[in-house]
């Protein structure tokens, strides 16, 4: 029999209709003008056509979709080649120390069920930092939202959910190292920025933010400065080792899509390639 992670936050975060999800989720993947000959362009520099790794925000849609929806715009053009997610983003409702994988073999969402790589989980399971636990899972929203954007932009894929609790730079690199995979293998980093400051704080913060990530600094990054801190600074870490090459595609805050600027939370929109 298999088990199946049920939707925690369909109908909070996002829409718990499949109609009213598909629309959604088409219109801030397809709102922005995409340019033809981008991959050409990325080629031309010395790019992969796709990006290996994409980081987005988690919040709910109607604050950050828009955001999120311009990096997942990047893999509209690759969704038959990807047949592998590794998902890491923090954990928001149980404290724990190291990275958490879940023993469901599918993630359920109004879209319909993705199906878990188990033998990628087996390939780090060695790991100390890495082990089982479902209750990290069990309320996490910042996996969760990110999957109706990845059924809608790729084809046939299995998703690695990885939940980052306690864990370093380096032991987040590990699991990335370890799973790094070919082109076939993508990874998606969860993370909001600042929390909760008035506007200017905010933007201020956020571009301090914005420019670590873009030269890959993950020393730069601090817990009040991105709640995905941990396994952000895990990518970073390992993109700078491989000299990769970092775009930003977007960056505002709450008070950019809700109007209450008083107490706001950052979102940015990264994509990452490997230099060929």
């Amino acid at each position: 029999m298999r088990s199946v992670r049920e939707p925690a936050v369909a109908g909070l975060f996002y829409p718990d209709s499949a109609e009213i999800l598909t629309r959604t989720v088409d219109e801030y993947v397809y709102q922005s003008s995409a340019n033809e000959n981008e991959n050409e362009h990325y080629l031309s520099s010395g790019l992969a056509a796709s990006p290996k790794a994409i980081i987005v925000p988690h919040a709910g849609y109607v604050y950050s979709g828009s955001t999120a929806g311009r990096a997942f715009h990047q893999l509209t053009r690759v969704g038959n080649k990807i047949k592998r997610v590794i998902l890491l983003g923090p954990s928001h409702r149980v404290g724990f120390r190291g990275i958490a994988f879940c023993s469901a073999d599918y993630f359920r969402t109004p879209l319909g069920d993705v199906p878990v790589d188990h033998s990628a989980v087996v390939a780090i399971s060695d790991l100390p930092q890495v082990g089982l636990m479902d209750s990290a899972h069990e309320q996490e929203h910042s996996l969760e939202v990110q999957l109706p954007f990845l059924q809608t932009v790729l084809t046939d894929f299995k998703v690695v959910p990885l939940v980052v609790g306690d864990a370093d730079k380096t032991a987040v690199a590990a699991v990335i190292e370890r799973l790094w995979g070919d082109d076939s293998t993508l990874f998606v980093i969860s993370s909001d920025l600042s929390h909760y400051n008035d506007y200017i704080t905010a933007q201020s913060m956020d571009n301090r933010t914005c420019e670590a990530i873009e030269f890959l600094q993950p020393d730069d990054i601090h817990y009040e400065q991105a709640c995905g801190r941990n396994p952000l600074n895990g990518l970073l870490e390992v993109a700078r080792h491989r000299h990769m090459r970092v775009e930003t595609l977007g960056l505002c805050n709450s008070g950019d899509t809700s109007g209450d600027k008083s107490r706001v939370v950052g979102y940015g929109a990264w994509a990452l390639w490997e230099t060929q």
